[in-house]
């Protein structure tokens, strides 16, 4: 089975969409991407489409997954599947930031699809504390290693631990305000739109932080970005996560 491109993305979209619709094994739409982000699309941009399947329904555009096009990339999943996929412990819980801002286009099941949408959206309690403790660990292991490499002479090697370090300190940040990690396209945007509330997390104050890290990991930057870490985490009770470090969090601190 194909799928016929219109002249635009747009033309080819509602195509698909009003063909979608009109099929009984199809329980819901859901758009994503950098369409459902203001001010991201460019004239290089597709539409990102979720296919939310009827469990016991056979449909034609299963054999449609992946579908890729200058205009349209399709996921054509079933509804069991919708609703655990980007989910902790998945294999494609890398997926979950997607669905953060998507917009449901079609529910044909008296509001579901909406609902498991909204429960990717953000990180429940129980979730976020489980992830802050989990890549705090991660990001002090990592920002440990890079600084003993630096103390011990060894600089590219620690400019290489500093520069993995940043993805479970973003991880941290956002977890800490049960927000789903964006991916770093979306990055700045998020950061602008929704700030993490303390200052010096802002756009305009983390992500040279994060440059910085990335161009030649300098052991004060990570140090700086150390304390403000220590600070927010100790303050959401994850005291037990950096006390089992013991002193080898002083090599962390400003001396």
């Amino acid at each position: 089975m194909h799928i016929v491109l219109g002249d635009t993305p747009d033309d080819t979209l509602a195509a698909f969409t009003a063909r979608a619709a009109a099929d009984p094994g199809v329980a819901g739409l859901v758009l994503s991407g950098s369409r459902v982000h203001e001010g991201m699309p460019t004239v290089h941009s597709d539409y990102d489409l979720h296919v939310i399947l009827q469990d016991r329904h056979a449909s034609e555009l299963a054999g449609l997954d992946w579908f890729r096009s200058p205009h349209l990339d399709l996921v054509v999943i079933p509804l069991a599947e919708f609703r655990t996929r980007g989910m902790p412990g998945r294999p494609d819980s890398f997926a979950r930031y997607s669905y953060v801002h998507a917009e449901v286009l079609l529910d044909r099941l008296d509001g579901t699809v909406a609902r498991i949408l909204d429960e990717k959206r953000a990180l429940s309690a129980e979730e976020a504390r489980t992830a802050v403790d989990g890549w705090l660990d991660a990001y002090v292991n990592q920002t440990y290693r890079s600084l003993k490499s630096y103390r011990d002479g060894r600089p590219a090697m620690g400019h290489l631990d500093a520069a993995e370090s940043v993805p479970y300190a973003l991880e941290v940040l956002f977890a800490l305000h049960r927000r789903v990690r964006p991916y770093n396209k979306y990055l700045q945007w998020e950061l602008e739109r929704s700030p993490l509330g303390e200052p010096r997390w802002d756009a305009e104050r983390l992500l040279p932080v994060v440059r910085r890290l990335l161009a030649d990991g300098d052991p004060h930057t990570q140090r700086a970005l150390f304390t403000g870490i220590e600070k927010a985490a100790r303050a959401a009770g994850h005291d037990a996560v950096l006390d089992s470090w013991g002193t080898d969090l002083n090599l962390l601190r400003h001396p």
